[in-house]
């Protein structure tokens, strides 16, 4: 055998061969640097763990113990139920699986099992397992009880064909010789400076610790440096976005701002009038602008928006707003032109089902600078568009951006600066370790003339009760939104599926135009749906998640969303805010098999930043990141909110680094560097200028 690295294939470590590679491939275990780096998702120790003797019934509990005996009971009504009886130095109990007769081929005598599950009596005392492990074999020294003698287990992400346990005997077996392999990245200045653990004995702690105290420690130094080299990518991000802008700078002129405030049909906030002075700073500077304006719903992105906008008009150049979607656009140049028509501008629109003749129009508009103000999808910085002089871009919605397209987009046109928009509240600590290269504009205050949102949650029960209630709403002028987690009913999902629904509204409110759209249609005809319905021409919509961003119908009063167990708090949050866009009150009801803690959470508070906290501390830090694209957060270790004081650390170091190395270039810096790139290797563009 060649002598081991850390870009070894695992097939050529001993023990593992062809056939385990093949399943160490399905959890992302291909080389010997990813095997040291599968990492356990949970530790069993002696503090976790109730003696058999102890078991009580009523409890909810975890055990370990050795498979005394075994088998499967019949019963009258044909089911089929395996038992084992678990014994430890305590005493012994019977642990029952119902209708899992199969287990019988997988468990054997003298095993040495970590069950939890609830204990009842039924003859005695039983443990029903909800789940289950193999700790040793009959045959292993572990079978000595590990928990007794006071081990601490790690327990790892495992597959078909491999358990856990054999993971961890594989990872055992390599150990010390792969860690011997890795060396430490960070400088030993910096190390000592943030009072670290080196990198091989935090590896060492994780896979093999005294206690679950060591584990949680050399867990944080590794979740550190993630976080280190996602900070160093959105260090870089930021470098590269503000280099000069050539000797561009905005002037504060106040003729078209000023006359825009005067006529706006509101006062603006106090978040509105500072976000705007931010922006204004950075537009008046000599750095590009790249900031972030992140707000809840119906809190005015947009007007602010249109600020920044018209600033850069002021100064003779031109602005483009950018949406994800056609529709979206439309309701943003439908925004724009109310708005500045008191101030006699006419915004353009370039989406892609104008005709040819149409958009050949408006691009040599754009070219010779007599249009000043463009609202359009992505197409808008595509090479067929030139602008005579674009000075600013508003980005909405652009959450699918990664650090490498937004530092592409830097590079456009004359430079512009770069503003994006979000309507997804996320806490303080994502929007740091996602939008780390931005700054960061925050909107919580929602304008006066908005109508009040009422959320309650209803019982299957009342299905009936509730839609006569919607009924009603409809019946009076207003329109409602309908929306189901499932576009149609399987056999697996007992789930009240959309076109189902759909369909049966539609026999029962003869009355009522009702219409339905879902991810599966092709965007021209979803659009076509939903345009219909900001038009007044359909009563109800029945939909999937594909309205929870992007549709703006202020005569909009009632959204009844099904299941809503079945989705997170903060997408229930960003349904929510498809009502309440008018001055009238408005409705959001959940109608739920059963009332949960989350959902009275819910609907207790609409402030979206505290409903995306509540969201992170349920899910961790999960989709709140959003669909992952390049150069978006690659985090596995780092565990949020928990660890919102190493991001915090990881800023810190990353900022003494960069401040001193842009590049990464000298030779205490290069390691970073390379890891950093390992990780992210498409921020590699990051690094190639500037």
């Amino acid at each position: 055998m060649t002598q081991l690295r850390l870009d070894t294939p695992v097939k050529f470590l001993k023990g593992i061969g062809e056939r385990r590679a093949e399943a160490l491939a399905r959890l992302g275990v291909v080389t010997a640097h990813d095997l040291l780096w599968h990492l356990p998702h949970r530790y069993i120790d002696a503090s976790t763990v109730t003696p058999v003797a102890r078991l009580k019934v009523g409890d909810d509990a975890a055990a370990v113990g050795r498979v005394a005996s075994k088998g499967v009971l019949p019963t009258r009504r044909g089911l089929r139920i395996f038992h084992a009886v678990l014994r430890d130095q305590s005493g012994a109990i019977e642990c029952v699986w119902p209708g899992q007769a199969f287990l019988d081929r997988s468990i054997e005598v003298g095993q040495t099992l970590l069950v939890a599950g609830p204990v009842r009596f039924y003859h005695g005392r039983q443990l029903a397992p909800r789940e289950f492990l193999v700790l040793a074999e009959a045959d292993d020294e572990e079978g000595q009880d590990p928990i007794a003698a006071g081990r601490v287990l790690p327990v790892y992400p495992a597959t078909q064909g491999l358990s856990h346990k054999i993971i961890r005997g594989l990872i055992g077996r390599h150990l010390e010789q792969l860690i011997g392999l890795s060396a430490e990245i960070l400088p030993d200045d910096l190390r000592r400076r943030f009072e670290l653990p080196t990198l091989p004995e935090a590896l060492h702690s994780v896979h093999h610790p005294k206690s679950t105290a060591e584990a949680e420690r050399g867990r944080r130094r590794l979740a550190l440096d993630e976080l280190v080299d996602l900070q160093l990518m959105l260090g870089r991000a930021r470098h590269v976005a503000k280099r000069g802008r050539q000797g561009v700078a905005f002037e504060v002129k106040r003729e078209l701002t000023t006359r825009l405030k005067e006529n706006l049909p509101w006062p603006l906030t106090d978040d509105q009038r500072r976000a705007i002075r931010e922006i204004t700073g950075d537009m008046t500077a000599p750095d590009r602008m790249h900031r972030l304006l992140m707000g809840d719903v119906g809190t005015g992105k947009t007007v602010v928006a249109l600020f920044a906008m018209l600033l850069a008009v002021e100064n003779d150049y031109q602005a483009a707003l950018m949406a994800p979607t056609e529709l979206l656009a439309e309701q943003h140049h439908l925004t724009l032109t109310r708005l500045l028509a008191p101030l006699g501008i006419a915004p353009g629109l370039l989406v892609g089902r104008l005709s040819a003749a149409e958009k050949e129009k408006i691009r040599s508009q754009l070219a010779a600078g007599s249009m000043r103000i463009v609202v359009g999808t992505h197409a808008l910085v595509q090479e067929t568009v030139t602008f005579q002089r674009l000075g600013v871009v508003i980005i909405d919605e652009q959450h699918r951006f990664g650090v490498e397209q937004r530092a592409a987009l830097m590079a456009k046109g004359t430079s512009p600066d770069v503003l994006l928009l979000s309507a997804t509240p996320i806490p303080r600590s994502l929007a740091l370790t996602r939008y780390g290269d931005l700054d960061m504009s925050v909107l919580k205050q929602r304008p006066p003339g908005r109508g009040t949102i009422r959320t309650t949650v209803r019982g299957t029960s009342q299905r009936d009760k509730v839609l006569d209630f919607v009924h009603g709403q409809c019946i009076g002028g207003r329109q409602a939104y309908i929306v189901l987690p499932v576009i149609e009913e399987t056999e697996k999902a007992d789930l009240l599926a959309a076109k189902t629904m759909a369909d049966a509204l539609t026999a029962r409110w003869d009355d009522l135009a009702v219409g339905l759209v879902h991810g599966r249609l092709k965007a021209p005809e979803r659009d076509q749906v939903m345009r219909a319905f900001r038009e007044g021409d359909l009563d109800v919509l029945v939909a999937t998640t594909v309205i929870e961003v992007g549709i703006d119908v202020p005569n909009a009063s009632v959204m009844l969303i099904e299941h809503p167990e079945r989705f997170g708090l903060a997408q229930l949050h960003q349904l929510r805010g498809r009502v309440g866009r008018g001055g009238e009150e408005s409705h959001c009801i959940l109608l739920a098999g059963r009332a949960a803690d989350r959902l009275k959470a819910f609907a207790a508070t609409t402030d979206g930043f505290r409903i995306a906290e509540l969201d992170l501390e349920e899910r961790r830090q999960g989709d709140l990141l959003g669909h992952r694209q390049s150069g978006d957060a690659e985090i596995r270790v780092a565990r949020f909110p928990d660890d919102n004081d190493l991001l915090g650390q990881a800023r810190e170091l990353t900022r003494a680094v960069l401040d001193e190395d842009p590049g990464l270039e000298l030779p205490k810096h290069r390691p970073l560097k390379a890891r950093a790139l390992t990780r992210y290797p498409k921020a590699e563009v990051l690094f190639r200028v500037g």
